[in-house]
């Protein structure tokens, strides 16, 4: 039975939407017309009704249009249990280390922003809740591959790995092998790896349900050189109450 036009015109904004989830900077008309094979004139009326809602909304002068910020409040819950049972974490890192804390969740090959406390200095790394990341270059992200088996992790990272400076590590091997150290030490580290000037360590638990999040430390590398030492057994400890609170639950 062929779908009615209301349907159709749903069905189409959803491609849309998909078509422009993980892709923090947006994506131009064309590219979204290409990624959706649908004309440009179709895709322009979709963004105009979803940018009227708040659905979309511009990423920069560019012209190119990113999920926007309705779509992300709407988005930005995780596992309540998870978050509700991580908050007490986030607050002792946040009083300890006085930086950005971040709680992020597995979602598809992503991670997800669910919950965030931000530093109280001027200069700070703040990401949007609902924005997503990659995993293969991120505190979060390899601390949450570091819980799956190979073949899971194998399954989850692109074929080809994206580099977003000239830290990132664009070889699946070398990941393997950094995964293997994450294992062991249960931390992970993002030095400057998706974003210059940025550093972050972080690590990732699961819940008897099967959801995995992370809690990391963002912050610039200038106040993340020097205190690695710290960051560790802070975060070490963190991890051991995490652990203790997701286990625990009924």
């Amino acid at each position: 039975m062929a779908a009615s036009p209301g349907i159709q015109v749903i069905s189409r904004a959803a491609d849309v939407l998909r078509a422009l989830h993980g892709e923090p900077d947006g994506l131009s008309l064309s590219q979204l017309a290409q990624r959706t094979g649908l004309p440009r004139s179709t895709v322009h009326r979709l963004l105009a009704a979803l940018e009227a809602e708040s659905f979309v909304a511009p990423s920069g002068p560019s012209g190119r249009m990113a999920l926007g910020p309705e779509l992300l409040r709407l988005a930005g819950q995780g596992p309540p249990d998870v978050q509700a049972r991580l908050r007490p974490v986030m607050d002792a890192l946040f009083d300890d280390l006085q930086e950005t804390v971040d709680l992020a969740v597995l979602d598809g090959d992503h991670l997800r922003f669910v919950d965030q406390i931000p530093a109280p200095h001027r200069l700070r790394a703040v990401s949007s809740v609902g924005t997503t990341f990659p995993l293969h270059c991120t505190a979060n992200g390899k601390a949450v591959l570091a819980l799956l088996d190979e073949d899971d992790v194998k399954r989850l990272l692109p074929a080809r790995l994206p580099q977003f400076t000239e830290h990132t590590i664009t070889s699946r091997r070398a990941l393997l092998d950094e995964l293997a150290e994450v294992r062991a030490s249960g931390l992970a580290t993002d030095l400057e790896e998706h974003t210059l000037g940025i550093s972050a360590i972080g690590f990732a638990v699961g819940d008897p349900s099967g959801a995995h999040a992370a809690v990391t430390v963002p912050m610039p590398t200038q106040r993340f050189a020097g205190r690695e030492a710290l960051l560790r057994s802070t975060m070490a400890a963190a991890r051991e109450d995490a652990s203790r609170r997701l286990l625990d639950a009924p």
